[in-house]
């Protein structure tokens, strides 16, 4: 098993949900974190039954360029109280699929916690950096957030969200 510490300035989380005006979208870097995972010759993730890991977001460093949108976001997800997005990995195995993965997992937002399971490419950059990439919509209710209306815009609870993280051992 070899630990992979994420690289928060390489690493970034990509937002983007809809409105009835326009979309809005959010980029942002600074995931921290680890995960442990079996390698082989080249880097390539083996025998993945035992991986673990453990992501974690500030929400403070998202930002859709819009302060009125942002400022709302903040207030509605109370960062005061709950300044992080984290995820858990306790599932990682072989698609069938070079280079594809099923992973599953616990993602704590608002303070609530919820499984989910969906699949991920990982890459070796290097024999001592991967890079994993994955997307999934969620919908905001599951985490007991109503989408917010200001004056006439209503925002809609599906929430894409694209990660890319990069991680290097030793």
């Amino acid at each position: 098993m070899t630990r992979f510490a994420i690289d928060p300035r390489r690493s970034r989380v990509w937002i983007e949900a809809r409105s009835t005006l326009h979309p809005i979208r959010s980029s942002t870097d600074g995931v921290e974190g680890w995960i442990d995972v079996d390698v082989g010759p080249g880097g390539a993730v083996e025998g993945a039954a035992t991986a673990a890991a453990r992501l974690e977001l500030a929400i403070d460093r998202m930002s859709s360029g819009n302060p009125l949108y942002d400022r709302e976001m903040r207030r509605r997800v109370d960062t005061r109280r709950h300044p992080t997005i984290t995820g858990q990995l306790t599932l990682l195995k072989p698609t069938g699929q070079e280079g594809r993965y099923l992973v599953g997992g616990e993602i704590t937002f608002r303070g609530v916690t919820n499984p989910y399971e969906d699949e991920m490419t990982i890459t070796p950059i290097d024999p001592s950096t991967l890079k994993f990439e994955g997307a999934r919509t969620f919908d905001i209710r599951e985490f007991g957030m109503e989408p917010p209306r200001i004056l006439a815009l209503r925002v809609y609870p599906d929430v894409a969200v694209r990660v890319e993280i990069v991680a290097q051992s030793g």
